[in-house]
């Protein structure tokens, strides 16, 4: 029988492996039953600290075990979870705090300071004052959830300086989860690395898969992805078999060529997802390993959970052409229109959207911004029906495959993360009360640059130094620009359309 909720699943696969191992830490390592026990535990604290369902739990700790019990348990507690980065500065997280208004937040003595400099009214949980000996009440609210209350949220950057919380229900996972399963073949022999970042969309198969299908998941050490050297190491120590990587990640290993001497022969499937893979790096992959391995692009955005398109590459692919972003996974609808909202003709450019139930329920407390992209399909004007544009510039080849051109608007894709320059400008601006600027990705180097107008050049240093208190490091701009005036458009804003075309000359 089909499962509604995300815990029921959990529930399955605990009664089939409780003593399978189910996830390796730094730090730690959790069987099934044993993860089962600290979420229901975590679960319990949740419930007598808040009467509230289907609302947000704040999870504020690192890429731990921890964090992945502490999903279930808020999921046990009949309410949905919202990571929190704890290298972002304090600002963005009381940002996100403030806009998501959390229930109580989870986190433990290392971060609690932090979050006492928010000075907000939330309740906290510190796991580290959890008596692992307390009675679990097992009274769980998840069994009243049903298949569209909201799972988890996850904040993207907002052009506002105010993060955007997309809000993913429990259906969209499940649909998303048993796809790729079922796709991609995967058992509870599956041992995945894991690199994305928990407030990262792309880390919902990883953790998922683990859930639904019995796999063991290893939280790779992040220091391992700074020297790629031991990064392959880990792979064969551990034996892992299946990755989901940014392919910046892939690339750097490419560029090092370090798979001519260190061979990862337990690797069988190889997806890779949240900006563009270059095709020559991906050949230097499929020439370096065995000829068996599964490699997927998988493309998609936060707001449709995780991956609506996909490409298995397959004997015809040439490293000298772009990688298609593929064809609709299944229930899943793909309409790229014109700027007459009208469906584009194969090889015509237009924006890709999406229908169907991958679709996110929407932006949490934040109708208006939910509105302007979650539309009502204008192909299908009898009964309501919902689509998500993605601002996405694409078009369908002769084959039926789509392509990616890019973005129709400031957000941009950089090292896997999803960025708006509106934002990192927004704090420019907070940051630097005497100067005017304008936030610009320069695409051929592959940097953010700040141009700003200025009677004085202002120290790079500086710049890095105060940015750093505000924003996310992938966040800083990395080239900075003085201009005595910067051009301004026939409204009186800055003509960016004229600094877009420079950009590369300046």
């Amino acid at each position: 029988m089909r499962k509604i909720n995300l815990i029921e699943y959990f529930e399955n696969t605990v009664s089939s492996f409780p003593d399978k191992l189910a996830l390796v830490d730094n730090t730690s390592q959790l069987s099934f039953g044993e993860l089962k026990l600290k979420a229901q535990l975590i679960a319990t604290k949740i419930s007598e600290t808040t009467e509230a369902i289907n609302s947000p739990v704040a999870i504020y700790l690192p890429k731990t075990n921890d964090a992945i019990a502490s999903f279930l348990g808020t999921l046990y507690s009949g309410n949905c979870y919202t990571p929190l980065d704890p290298k972002n500065p304090v600002p963005r997280i009381q940002a996100i705090l403030n806009a998501s208004k959390p229930s109580c937040i989870i986190t433990n003595n290392a971060f609690l300071p932090n979050l006492e400099k928010c000075n907000l009214d939330i309740d906290i949980i510190n796991l580290d004052k959890l008596n692992p000996g307390e009675d679990i009440d097992e009274s769980y609210k998840y069994k009243n959830c049903i298949d569209t209350d909201p799972a988890y949220i996850l904040h993207t950057s907002g052009s506002t300086g105010v993060p955007k919380g997309v809000v993913i229900s429990h259906l969209s996972i499940i649909d998303y989860i048993n796809w790729v399963a079922e796709t991609f073949d995967i058992t509870e022999k599956e041992k995945i690395g894991n690199q994305t970042p928990f407030i990262f969309d792309m880390s919902t198969l990883d953790i998922y898969l683990m859930i639904f299908k019995g796999a063991t998941l290893y939280i790779i050490p992040e220091q391992k992805f700074i020297f790629p050297a031991t990064l392959l190491d880990y792979i064969n120590e551990n034996k892992i078999n299946f990755i989901f990587w940014v392919p910046a990640v892939l690339v750097n290993i490419a560029n090092l060529r370090l798979l001519d001497t260190n061979k990862i022969p337990t690797v069988k499937k190889v997806l890779f997802g949240g900006e563009v893979m270059p095709p020559k790096h991906l050949g230097y992959w499929i020439k370096s390993l065995e000829k068996n391995i599964v490699y997927g692009n998988m493309y998609g955005p936060t707001e449709i959970t995780g991956t609506c398109v996909y490409h298995i590459v397959d004997d015809s692919f040439d490293e000298n052409e772009s990688l298609p972003i593929g064809i609709p996974c299944r229930n899943t609808d793909v309409l790229v229109l014109n700027e007459k909202d009208e469906l584009c003709k194969v090889g015509e450019k237009g924006e890709l959207c999406v229908r169907g139930s991958s679709l996110a329920l929407g932006y949490w407390n934040n109708f208006e911004k939910t509105n302007n992209v979650f539309v009502q399909n204008p192909l299908n004007k009898s009964v309501p029906e919902r689509i998500y544009r993605t601002g996405d510039i694409v078009f369908l080849n002769e084959k039926g495959e789509y392509i990616y051109i890019g973005r129709k608007d400031f957000q941009i894709k950089l090292s896997g993360y999803r960025i708006d320059l509106g934002e990192i400008e927004h704090y420019i601006l907070s940051v630097f009360d005497t100067i005017n600027a304008g936030v610009f990705f320069d695409r051929a180097k592959e940097q953010i640059v700040l141009i700003y107008e200025s009677e004085e050049e202002i120290p790079v240093k500086d710049f890095r130094l105060k940015l750093s208190e505000v924003l996310s490091k992938h966040m800083i701009p990395t080239r900075y620009v003085k201009m005595d005036v910067l051009p301004k458009s026939t409204t009186g804003k800055i003509d960016r359309a004229l600094l877009n075309k420079q950009i590369n000359n300046i």
